[in-house]
Order: C-alpha cells, then structure tokens, then sequence
C-alpha cells in the first residue's frame, strides 16, 4: 500500500518516487505526491531523511530532516 498523506483540507495524496539519469550519468531519485496511486512507482513509506509537511496551499512536499 502506498504511503497516504491527508492534508488539512481533507485531500489524500500518495508519494511516489522516480528515478531518472542526469546528463552527467548519475542516478537521481524524484519524489513527488499525487491524488491517485500510479502503478509504478509508488512507495510505502517516506525516505530515510526526509519529512512530509504542508504548503500554505495545502499541497504536500517532503523535506529532508535537521
């Protein structure tokens, strides 16, 4: 099951996660949440080092911890 985020508006959004290569060659992990469970790339739980917090516009980001 992919990790759920509930914002204060009630909205549900599920993280994703894609892995892209830079023009350098080096791999790159993009998260990003969306409204709907996508069949690739969804994960069950927030990386290591990073947080889910809210927007003033009420959308979700992850941050890395302090």
């Amino acid at each position: 099951m992919a990790f759920s985020f509930t914002n204060s508006k009630g909205t549900t959004y599920y993280l994703h996660g894609k892995t892209t290569t830079t023009k350098t060659g080096k791999q790159r992990t993009l998260y990003f949440f969306a409204k709907e469970v996508k069949p690739e790339g969804a994960l069950d739980a927030v990386p290591a080092g990073y947080e889910v917090s809210e927007s003033k516009n009420g959308l979700p980001v992850l941050k890395k911890k302090q």
